[in-house]
């Protein structure tokens, strides 16, 4: 019976992706929507307190293989684009992009359809194509990277890269799905201007994660949401009074109460900080229904 479940469920999800992608997406959206993201200062910009993901553009599901395929087949880069231009229009004027893959393809075709966005980039090892090709408002070390480096006891590789990007004239920051390592940063006083701060700690170690399961294992433990996860990252975010971008704060769609997801992670964050949050909008219209609930939440209205 498990097994009939899981069939349909892959079916659905592929069907789904294949029959939103035979139809045309709609023209960029040009007039801003009477709802707006409320803004944050952030250096010396003024950016969205919500702000779009990249994972799901390029199947990062961070669910298992089918759904990773559906997200894929569903975001040709005419999706891609006509996302960010919804997202425009409702004031989410700022990305985190992924330069892996499509990722500057992409965005450049949106820049040639005079599409705006404040970048924030995800910085692998080799950062500079993105800087060359965009100048970006930001740039942090992606979470994996720092959370590898912080397990191996090499957290001074992150340090210098955090240095050598200073060079670049974008802000820097620190990733991590540990708020250990946030405090670890911030203790030690790095030159650096902001967090971005996973709120589910995904990348435990499976030693981390037998303690914390009473010596159980379950599978799939790389992407292992509990709950009592995130009220840590959100008192760390808080300690500090660098910006926090918070991250997957609905545990990678796990959530059901999404409502009050969005509620307790802008009552648990700072004026300051802000929200990525990754847009699949098969099912609904996800930008808006976001930002109209972003908007419901800051401003009351």
């Amino acid at each position: 019976m498990a097994g009939t479940r899981r069939t349909f469920l892959q079916s659905a999800i592929a069907a789904s992706a294949i029959a939103a992608q035979s139809q045309e997406p709609a023209a960029p959206p040009r007039a801003a929507s009477e709802v707006q993201v409320p803004k944050m200062k952030f250096g010396k910009y003024e950016v969205s307190r919500l702000i779009a993901g990249c994972n799901p553009f390029y199947g990062f599901s961070h669910f298992n293989r089918s759904y990773d395929t559906a997200m894929r087949e569903y975001f040709t880069p005419d999706r891609v684009r006509a996302v960010l231009h919804q997202c425009s229009r409702f004031g989410i004027n700022t990305f985190n992009y992924y330069p892996g893959g499509r990722g500057q393809p992409d965005f450049e075709a949106f820049l040639a359809e005079g599409g705006q966005m404040n970048l924030i980039v995800q910085g692998m090892a080799d950062f500079m194509p993105s800087v060359k090709a965009f100048k970006p408002m930001a740039i942090y070390c992606q979470g994996e990277i720092v959370d590898k480096a912080y397990q191996n006891g090499q957290m001074a590789t992150i340090k210098e890269w955090c240095q050598h990007a200073r060079d670049t004239g974008s802000m820097i920051g620190v990733g991590t799905h540990k708020p250990e390592v946030i405090a670890l940063v911030e203790e030690q006083g790095w030159d650096v201007d902001f967090y971005a701060g996973c709120v589910y700690n995904r990348t435990r170690t499976p030693e981390e994660w037998k303690k914390v399961l009473n010596s159980e294992l379950v599978e799939g433990q790389g992407d292992c949401y509990l709950q009592s996860d995130p009220p840590r990252m959100y008192k760390t975010m808080r300690a500090t009074s660098k910006p926090c971008f918070a991250f997957k704060i609905l545990a990678a769609g796990r959530v059901t109460n999404v409502e009050q997801a969005f509620r307790t992670a802008y009552e648990s964050i700072k004026p300051n900080d802000g929200v990525f949050i990754g847009l699949f909008p098969v099912a609904k219209d996800e930008v808006r229904e976001n930002a109209e609930r972003v908007h419901r939440l800051l401003v009351g209205a």
